[in-house]
């Protein structure tokens, strides 16, 4: 038995997120191979958080910049510990490594922040991104991470590639470990039995709201020239008043939000609409419809990191293409029925449960040197050395801050 520790970002939303998803599908790993698991979070409690009570596993707040957390993590001596995206590595990595300087260190990527966010810029300003030459901040703080990190969980095979090919990112240094797919109890309706397209997607996330205004102002008009009486259906999490105020009942274009199971009113719909401009990691919505059995249309951003030669539908950038796929998909049972086969075929290639509990262990396994491991990376050591040496001063000088403001000096 290992004494895992995870810092969250957030507390885990599964049904509002693919990150809360996978979250509790790394909680779970670990928990069913009969480890003791203690989870962590500097982040306040939320409605929509998943109930980790029931788990057999330790949960509890920590303080941001506070020197506490080393007294927290020095009792516990976790053998391993996994932080939840960049910024909770940049948080607390150097505790770790002051604390318990044997302890794995995995970081939960998610996807690569640097681009999506460069992605999004390039779309505002109506470019195409150069991977080769892209510069910013937020990139040089994320290399910086994965680079700090012993291993880092990737879930897109598109965004390692990328590490290990742009950014000269050593191989040992990244997993390739996409979600697997959730377990759907709702009966498979056939072609007939369902109707209307949906959308859905976590509003908080930018390219779902992208989305969303792409599909109103350009290709849901085109869909509903070649299915006069289809409506269309927008689901998804912390819906804002703006997105409610696209609905329009004459134009068949409906906002529901949050939807209190998103495979219940996938599986009911007929067709699945992902026009993706920008973003980054792999779809948990895509999985979902897959998972479903709704064949989806999609974009090349959309589909990233998840198509090897199968898709569940279709993939088109150019909105014409799009709404001529759409419609076909929505009329055409023979089309959809093989769009569907293509998902269930795609899903166990790729996205399985067991696949996800091999690699994962595998890779734990092949850990077991781990000073031999750190020393192979020269640039990983000097990151350790110096990179975190910022956060370490600056986390220090905050705690002291805020000592001194209680203290009213």
């Amino acid at each position: 038995m290992k004494r895992i520790l995870i810092i969250g970002k957030v507390l885990p939303e599964p049904k509002s997120s693919a990150a809360g998803t996978r979250m509790m599908q790394l909680i779970h790993y670990f928990i069913d191979r009969g480890d003791e698991v203690t989870f962590v979070s500097s982040a306040k409690d939320s409605f929509y958080q998943e109930d980790l009570a029931p788990l057999d596993l330790s949960c509890s707040f920590v303080q941001l910049n506070d020197s506490s957390f080393n007294e927290f993590i020095e009792k516990l001596d976790p053998h391993l510990v996994i932080f939840d995206r960049f910024m909770t590595e940049e948080q607390f990595a150097w505790r770790v490594m002051d604390s318990c300087p044997s302890a794995l260190r995995i970081l939960n990527t998610e996807d690569l922040h640097f681009l999506r966010e460069a992605r999004h810029k390039a779309l505002k300003q109506s470019q195409r991104v150069d991977l080769s030459t892209l510069r910013s901040d937020l990139q040089l703080r994320e290399l910086a991470s994965i680079y700090r990190s012993d291993i880092s969980l990737m879930v897109s095979d598109f965004e390692v590639s990328l590490l290990t090919g742009e950014y000269q990112i050593p191989a040992e240094k990244l997993v390739h470990l996409p979600l697997y797919a959730p377990k759907n109890e709702y009966e498979t309706l056939s072609f007939e039995d369902r109707n209307n397209f949906i959308f859905i997607g976590n509003f908080w996330h930018e390219p779902n709201w992208d989305s969303v205004r792409y599909l109103k102002s350009t290709i849901w008009p085109l869909i509903r020239k070649k299915v006069p009486k289809a409506k269309l259906t927008i689901y998804g999490a912390y819906c804002s008043e703006k997105v409610y105020q696209l609905a329009n009942e004459k134009q068949g274009f409906l906002v529901k939000g949050r939807a209190d199971d998103a495979l219940e009113v996938v599986a009911k719909s007929r067709v699945s609409l992902a026009p993706l401009r920008f973003g980054a990691g792999i779809k948990g919505k895509l999985l979902e419809s897959m998972v479903c059995g709704t064949p989806s249309v999609t974009t090349n951003i959309g589909s990233e990191g998840m198509t090897d030669g199968l898709w569940g539908g279709f993939i088109e950038d150019d909105p014409e293409a799009f709404a001529d796929k759409a419609a076909r998909l929505y009329l055409d049972q023979q089309e959809w029925e093989q769009s569907q086969k293509r998902g269930f075929d795609l899903i166990e290639k790729r996205f399985t449960k067991k696949s996800f509990a091999t690699k994962l262990g595998s890779c734990l396994e092949q850990l077991n040197d781990l000073n031999d491991h750190r020393s192979k990376s020269l640039v990983s050591l000097i990151l350790q050395n110096e990179s975190n040496q910022a956060s370490r001063y600056m986390s220090i000088w905050i705690e002291e801050k805020k000592r001194n403001g209680r203290g009213g000096s």
